[in-house]
């Protein structure tokens, strides 16, 4: 969430990175700016009269003691007076705060000077590819099949059990998952991260901490009877550990990584694009989280890209790394860097990982400061996937098959134990 001094102090460029999103309703920061000043006005009487009213009530004492008790009791109509004003100002008070936030909720973050204007995937920019994608994959077979052929994934006991988009995992598919799970928390690990084994549901603040709500409120799975939400990512627990919390400037940064399941009703999603592991409505994935002081968060990205970098490089998969255009980024982040995985088999790019910088928006929500030199600032935040493993999974498998069978990257195979399936 924005801060309405950034949006009436920085108006013009707010304008400008808002554009760069293709936003529909920049009148919202107008409109913000007025309701705060609203705020003010109301806020400024609010105060006067309870000003006015420690006044009178000290005077009432005095007066009593002097046996002026008609005065007195004409001071106590006046309090009586004013604690009804201030009643009906704190209401009105209220009412504009709710209004306020209302607002603010609606606007996104403004994008880094760095990432370009525009409306869709189409218009990211690749900044890295580690190798030419042309020819690989000649005759293979989609991981789909593969699954079938070596009895590691079943798409039908799935449909079975849940519906579609919750795969059952088999064998040396299971040990495969485990494997990259435990060996994504040693890496993450080995650079620092501390890990966390979050819950699997959150509140309702917790969503409207990390900006899950009310942006995609439609995407997550809700629990009626005691109005908790699955997560989507362990980022939305892991960031919530520091809501509400003021933080010593020794303490950061802080670095975490979690494994959670994750949950996404991807409501919409239909086609060929979300065939065997493309998109799930339940899945694995390991993340990292940092919270940054403001000066090194864009240094703390760059170190995010690489280590994700590194992962990728360890597992011998043609990959992309792209910084997403205004128009593709998430509602929250400053800047995002996606990272896609070349499937041999369908021929084309999937996304496994995306590393983002919200600067201060999730922290102002989360009310999550620090304090330097006497004062007290937002920490900024950053999150990113370190991995996700479905999309991860079919790459594995697509890329790595022989004629007879699919063999297990060399990084990986302390963790499951074999070298092919």
């Amino acid at each position: 969430m924005l801060q309405v001094n950034f949006l009436r102090d920085e108006k013009a460029r707010v304008l400008e990175g808002l554009q760069k999103r293709n936003f529909k309703n920049p009148e919202l920061v107008d409109l913000a700016v007025s309701t705060d000043d609203q705020r003010k006005k109301i806020q400024f009487e609010l105060d006067s009269q309870l000003s006015e009213m420690n006044k009178i009530s000290k005077e009432i004492g005095a007066l009593m003691k002097e046996g002026k008790k008609e005065e007195a009791e004409a001071a106590k109509q006046k309090t009586t007076d004013i604690k009804e004003r201030s009643k009906e100002l704190q209401h009105e008070l209220n009412e504009v705060e709710k209004s306020l936030l209302n607002i603010l909720y609606q606007i996104p973050n403004i994008p880094n000077e760095l990432v370009k204007a525009g409306v869709s995937e189409t218009d990211n920019e690749i900044v890295f590819q580690n190798c030419d994608v042309e020819g690989l994959g000649e005759g293979a077979i989609p991981h789909w099949e593969l699954a079938a052929k070596y009895n590691i994934i079943n798409f039908e006991l799935g449909v079975k059990i849940a519906g579609a988009g919750f795969p059952v995992y088999l064998g040396k598919g299971a040990r495969l998952q485990r494997g990259l799970v435990q060996y994504f928390l040693d890496k993450n690990t080995d650079a620092g991260y501390i890990e966390v084994n979050p819950p699997h549901v959150v509140n309702e603040a917790s969503g409207y901490g990390t900006g899950q709500l009310p942006d995609k409120e439609g995407q997550m799975y809700y629990i009626n009877e005691d109005q908790l939400y699955l997560i989507p990512t362990a980022e939305v627990p892991v960031t919530n550990l520091y809501r509400d919390e003021l933080l010593e400037e020794r303490q950061l940064p802080i670095l975490h990584t979690a494994f959670s399941q994750c949950y996404r009703r991807e409501a919409g999603s239909y086609g060929a694009h979300v065939r065997g592991l493309n998109r799930l409505h339940q899945f694995e994935k390991v993340e990292i989280v940092r919270l940054e002081k403001p000066e090194n968060s864009y240094a703390a990205l760059d170190g995010m890209v690489e280590h994700v970098k590194g992962i990728l490089e360890d597992l011998g998969l043609p990959y992309r790394i792209l910084r997403l255009c205004g128009g593709d980024t998430g509602f929250g982040a400053a800047m995002t860097y996606d990272f896609e995985v070349w499937s041999a088999a369908q021929e084309k790019w999937l996304e496994v990982s995306s590393v983002s910088n919200f600067e201060s928006f999730q922290a102002n929500r989360l009310k999550c400061r620090y304090k330097a030199d006497g004062k007290t600032q937002l920490v900024h935040t950053l999150n990113g996937s370190a991995m996700a493993l479905p999309r991860i999974m079919a790459a594995i498998l697509e890329n790595n098959q022989t004629a007879d069978g699919i063999a297990i990257p060399e990084k990986l195979r302390a963790y499951t134990g074999f070298d092919k399936i």
